[in-house]
């Protein structure tokens, strides 16, 4: 059975809290992933002192954290972008270590309108040598890679293959960005071409072709099908549901009890 997390919300944390306990969730921080977030330290540090005066009462022992991703670019070939997309990350991990989180999510960021054998290589190749790095320097931190604007499974599928044998990397499948952006290509696919590699999972609910972030149910997902996938590849994985506020977190729970995961 997967474990669930949820997004807290920190103008209404006692709905968060009240969520968490009811249902046994995690939470996913999403303060952090801004560069106006990291370059303000001293409001980064009050927010996580903020979560962290919960620690051993409230706050759950399942959390992650999502990193920088506004042009991250470490496979860029400009050595001064690779240079401070560095930098970003490493400011995402402190982060999460401070909150004490299981694991953080970054995205691939390629540039899926670019299909040239040679910058699908070099996505590849960078990546590879980037976050095997990462990952020996980090061993306690799980990294999760996402995809998001990707059109295409096979170069995350690629990475994936080499770095299958780092215990502390594996992909984190954005059911929903596959869902509106993987082109031409059924959903299916991208679980089976990932699902052996998926550790973490995003799931909200869209109209096939904008990213909408709808409560699970309210769009044109088929979430019969997710749940096929669900039991072949995910049942031992982390899964967000990645919605903002307490309505939406609590009508996709409702609709994901239909499928037995909530009492």
């Amino acid at each position: 059975m997967p474990s669930f997390l949820i997004i807290p919300d920190r103008k209404n944390m006692d709905e968060s809290y009240e969520l968490a306990d009811r249902y046994g969730l995690g939470f996913e921080f999403n303060d952090f992933f801004s560069p106006g977030a990291l370059d303000d330290a001293a409001g980064t540090d009050a927010v996580i002192d903020e979560y962290m005066r919960e620690e051993g009462r409230r706050l759950p022992s399942l959390r992650t954290s999502h990193g920088d991703f506004f042009d991250v670019l470490v496979f860029s070939e400009d050595a001064r972008i690779r240079e401070i997309s560095e930098e970003r990350i490493r400011q995402s991990i402190a982060i999460s270590e401070k909150l004490k989180a299981k694991g953080t999510i970054f995205h691939s960021n390629i540039c899926a309108e670019l299909h040239m054998e040679s910058y699908i290589n070099n996505w590849i190749d960078k990546n590879e040598a980037f976050w095997k790095r990462i990952c020996s320097e980090y061993p306690d931190m799980e990294f999760y890679f996402e995809n998001m604007f990707d059109s295409d499974p096979e170069p995350i599928r690629e990475l994936a293959i080499r770095m299958k044998d780092v215990p502390n990397f594996g992909i984190c499948l954005d059911y929903a960005h596959a869902a509106c952006f993987g082109k031409d290509r059924f959903i299916g696919d991208w679980a089976d071409k990932l699902g052996p590699y998926v550790k973490h999972v995003h799931i909200n609910d869209n109209d096939l072709h904008s990213d909408l972030h709808l409560a699970i149910g309210d769009g044109r997902i088929d979430w019969d099908g997710f749940m096929l996938h669900c039991e072949k590849y995910f049942k031992d994985c982390t899964i967000l549901i990645e919605t903002n506020g307490a309505q939406k977190q609590r009508a996709s729970i409702d609709f994901l009890k239909r499928y037995g995961f909530f009492v």
